[in-house]
């Protein structure tokens, strides 16, 4: 292959990526604008108005979706996007991951289709280039989310410690605002200052829930509303809670032992074939260029290709308990 050819598909995917991110950034910088006039705005109203008693409390109003927000609820795979993002602790707008991925899908399109010289080289750099920014987002996500389990635990031990030394529920949001780590810390000091400036405490709760996916938050703001009905040992709910908490930790890590064995034979055959493939030829090119020369021999490369991703993901599948 020329080496001018490489260097026109690298110029065109880093000329599109990057006005892309700049497009973006620029987009981004516009949105946060907005919204500072707006808060600033909303403040000086607030402060201009007289205090009644129908505005005893500050009421919290969410900003309307934009259109393509809506448009984007409507589609099964972009409805939790928006979700996804927050999930992630990103602070990109949903408009700009969206411009975004359509940039690294031209981008990286163009350069595959004057690389390879057909179309479907073009349209597998499309379909890669839209997926990555999602997968990145999600890696992303699964990490903080796995992050936060961990740290459930301790920030149930601080609040029932906080509810032992006389102190109420959310003087322990605030114990855990403050002296527990990130990325948990955030989302109860979120709680905290909800609840702080007038939004009722069930409503919060409900928040953290919808925005923390977990079973264990779950649990914990589901023994927290019921102890609000119907009362109790708030501290040895808490307690027990964490207990159950720590012996699930325990039984994942059991099995994960169990089944390190089959991981690592999946790991194994996914990539053996591709690095003996490296390994062929580089020993002996002529031998191995058939394959990327001859229709058949990429026909079968293809094929190969996408049974060695079905075979990975089927073995993870298998080793993937739920419990």
């Amino acid at each position: 292959m020329p080496n001018t050819t490489l260097l026109t598909a690298g110029l065109i995917f880093v000329a599109v990526a990057l006005g892309t991110l700049a497009i973006a950034l620029l987009l981004e910088w516009g949105q946060e604008r907005i919204r500072a006039r707006s808060i600033v705005k909303q403040l000086r109203d607030f402060s201009e108005q007289a205090f009644s008693a129908e505005t005893q409390t500050i009421v919290r109003k969410t900003a309307a979706a934009t259109w393509l927000e809506q448009t984007a609820a409507r589609l099964p795979q972009f409805r939790d996007l928006a979700h996804v993002l927050r999930e992630a602790g990103s602070s990109w707008s949903f408009q700009s991951f969206f411009l975004l991925g359509l940039g690294l899908a031209a981008g990286l399109g163009l350069a595959l289709g004057v690389l390879t010289r057909s179309v479907i080289g073009g349209v597998v750099g499309v379909v890669f280039g839209a997926m990555l920014p999602y997968i990145i987002v999600r890696v992303r996500a699964n990490r903080r989310a796995a992050k936060v389990e961990e740290q459930v635990p301790d920030a149930i031990d601080l609040m029932g410690r906080a509810m032992r030394a006389g102190h109420p529920l959310s003087a322990g949001f605030k114990m855990v605002a403050d002296e527990a780590p990130e990325p948990i810390a955030s989302e109860f000091r979120q709680v905290f200052e909800e609840q702080r400036f007038g939004l009722p405490f069930e409503d919060s709760l409900l928040g953290l829930g919808e925005r923390i996916r977990l079973s264990d938050i779950r649990i914990l703001v589901t023994a927290i509303l019921v102890h609000r009905q119907v009362g109790g040992n708030l501290a040895e709910i808490l307690d027990n809670i964490a207990h159950l908490v720590r012996e699930r930790f325990k039984l994942r890590r059991q099995l994960r032992v169990i089944t390190a064995q089959g991981r690592l034979s999946g790991y194994v055959l996914a990539f053996l074939p591709v690095v003996l493939g490296i390994a062929i030829y580089t020993l002996n090119r002529d031998y191995m260029m058939p394959i990327f020369e001859e229709p058949a021999g990429r026909l079968m490369l293809g094929g190969a290709l996408v049974f060695q991703v079905i075979g990975y993901l089927w073995i993870r599948r298998i080793l993937d308990i739920e419990f």
